[in-house]
């Protein structure tokens, strides 16, 4: 099960990360997928504590700034999914509705090769792209759902319906979770993680996809 990073970059030698794939950077460090930010590489952490057997792939579009832009997100996508890649985790986005028509290419790219893309669906009533695009496995942030649940049925991850996940990311201990990172980043990383566990082992996710609302 090979997923795809779209961030910072990972730093492989973090406890919570493991080994990680060779991957791609688009930024002006081109083949440095090194993470500077440590943004990546706590997304990562998320899905490696959810899918233990994946092979995380960095796909590198942010260097010294969490700042990136509409194509090079889109070619992020399109490398994934041309890289043998069954998950793409974009734990970032856009509210530029200018930029619907490129990104909704981009995913069309991916899913018609069998590629999922998990990314937001929504902040404060606000839709983001291209989590909100159709193909997409849209995602919002809940503080009030634990981290092995999900606000959703099975079928949500499929049907264009956005799925509820925890914005917590792996706990740090001796740190109370509201002082950690948090937020809609880490909800998408819990879903790609959820699902790669599932397109691994449908059976082992019927339990975590029961709380509807």
């Amino acid at each position: 099960m090979r997923i795809a990073i779209v961030d910072s970059g990972i730093a492989p030698e973090h406890p919570h990360v493991g080994d990680v794939a060779s991957g791609v950077s688009l930024t002006h460090s081109a083949g440095d997928t090194l993470d500077r930010l440590g943004h990546g590489t706590a997304v990562a952490a998320v899905i490696r504590e959810k899918a233990p057997d994946a092979v995380l792939v960095p796909v590198k579009v942010f260097d010294r700034t969490l700042a990136t832009d509409a194509r090079t997100l889109a070619k992020a996508i399109h490398w994934a999914a041309d890289n043998a890649c069954h998950i793409v985790n974009l734990s970032l986005g856009t509210t530029n509705a200018e930029h619907s028509a490129l990104l909704q290419a981009a995913v069309s790219y991916a899913t018609a090769r069998g590629t999922y893309v998990v990314g937001a669906f929504e902040t404060d009533a606000v839709r983001w792209l291209p989590g909100s695009l159709h193909g997409a496995i849209g995602v919002v942030g809940r503080g009030d759902v634990e981290r092995e649940e999900l606000v959703a049925e099975l079928t949500a991850l499929f049907d264009q319906s956005p799925v509820g996940a925890s914005i917590y990311p792996r706990p740090i201990p001796g740190v109370p979770r509201e002082r950690n990172l948090h937020g809609i980043s880490f909800a998408v990383a819990n879903v790609s993680g959820f699902l790669a566990r599932w397109l691994e082992v449908p059976r082992e996710m019927t339990s975590l996809t029961q709380k509807t609302e």
